[in-house]
């Protein structure tokens, strides 16, 4: 089947609730994909920083033959040796003592939500406990619990009424957040580095606070890190910059290097508050995807990649912002490590079609942002590449705008 072929399938077979980019993906290698004529495309989303390592990697897929001779799903009723594994991995680079696997990033969130609030049901510390505070611009997923902590009307108010017991707070504004805390908070979420909402980071005066405030009314801190943690902004997690640990500490993209993978790490204590059938899940957790995990931390450690990261982020960041010195349409530049943004003064979707066919996946997210996620393996020179594109772009969007 040719693309216009499996657009008209798709569109007389499934939901229309994707506004997919015209490319018809065969096959990738390190950090490109090819389509089915052949034509080469430099991958800077990564899935939505979900292939951390590219596409083939041999490691990797070695992995996949293995286990496939083995088994791909066992009942969480039933034991297999790479959860007690990965888990243990992800708890020495976190300094976290216990986890749970999930299918996904939003799941992570609801399961942090209900740990939460069972916390301090079943702990007897307050049955009105049970308010979550969450913050203006975020985004947590799509689920009616992770919905309820998205900020963003667009998404919300078609699915009307949401969970209740949820407010939201001002990014980075102090008194808003001293505001808005008070005793029946139970939890407070951050995106310490928020993704889909345009690569907005939190201030160390803002999560200090969070941190202090959480300490003294007796609540939990959750971080959403599912799309700047585990290497993606030049350490293991994005709290480790400014060493305020969260309570509750959400993952997923990356873990499961494109097998459905989530996960939600927190201190012996509160994960107690899950009992047998307190939560579950069928498929979370499954022995290819925690295989698969286990291998992504391990070459994480031994290739020193998250170092690496940090080095070629650094060289991309300073391309970005030679740009912005060079084109006034670029009103600013955010991100670390390989997590980056260019913002517009117009909107970002042509520059995302043209790079597009210039052979450059690229993204926008809040209509003007242009979000850059590449593999953990793109070279200097690829970055170089791309830049030389959207330098040659932004010249003519210039005259344009």
């Amino acid at each position: 089947m040719n693309l216009k072929q499996i657009v008209q399938s798709e569109a007389d077979n499934l939901f229309s609730n994707y506004k997919k980019y015209p490319l018809f993906i065969e096959k990738g290698r390190k950090c490109v994909l090819y389509d089915y004529e052949g034509k080469r495309y430099i991958d800077f989303l990564s899935g939505i920083a979900v292939n951390a390592l590219g596409y083939n990697h041999p490691k990797i897929s070695n992995i996949i033959r293995k286990q496939l001779k083995k088994s791909l799903h066992v009942s969480n009723l039933f034991y297999h040796p790479y959860q007690a594994l990965l888990a243990k991995k992800l708890l020495e680079i976190s300094g976290m003592e216990r986890a749970f696997f999930c299918n996904s990033g939003t799941e992570s969130i609801d399961a942090s939500f209900k740990l939460a609030r069972g916390y301090f049901y079943k702990n007897n510390l307050g049955k009105d406990k049970n308010q979550i505070l969450t913050l203006n611009n975020s985004f947590h997923g799509r689920t009616y619990g992770a919905l309820s902590a998205t900020a963003n009307d667009t998404y919300r108010k078609p699915f009307a009424p949401l969970v209740p017991g949820f407010h939201f707070v001002e990014q980075n504004n102090v008194d808003d957040l001293k505001k808005k805390f008070n005793k029946k908070i139970c939890a407070l979420i951050i995106e310490p580095l928020q993704g889909e909402g345009g690569v907005y980071p939190c201030t160390e005066e803002f999560l200090q606070a969070a941190r202090q405030l959480c300490d003294e009314n007796g609540a939990l801190l959750i971080f959403d890190e599912i799309q700047c943690g585990l290497g993606r902004t030049g350490r293991y997690f994005y709290f480790q910059k400014y060493g305020i640990r969260p309570d509750i500490l959400t993952l997923a993209k990356p873990l499961g290097l494109g097998m459905p993978l989530g996960s939600v790490l927190t201190s012996k204590k509160i994960s107690a508050t899950f009992g047998p059938g307190d939560h579950g899940t069928t498929f979370g957790g499954g022995p290819l995807a925690c295989r698969l995990g286990f291998e992504f931390i391990k070459i994480l450690q031994e290739d020193k990649m998250v170092e690496d990261i940090k080095t070629k982020g650094n060289f991309f960041k300073q391309k970005l912002l030679d740009l912005k010195k060079k084109y006034s349409c670029i009103v600013d530049v955010r991100g670390e490590g390989l997590m980056l943004a260019a913002e517009l003064n117009f909107p970002g979707r042509d520059i995302v079609d043209q790079c597009l066919a210039a052979g450059f996946v690229i993204n926008v997210t809040a209509n003007t942002v242009i979000r850059f996620l590449p593999p953990y393996i793109i070279s200097k020179k690829e970055i170089s590449q791309l830049i030389k594109t959207l330098d040659k772009l932004l010249a003519q969007s210039s005259k344009n705008h």
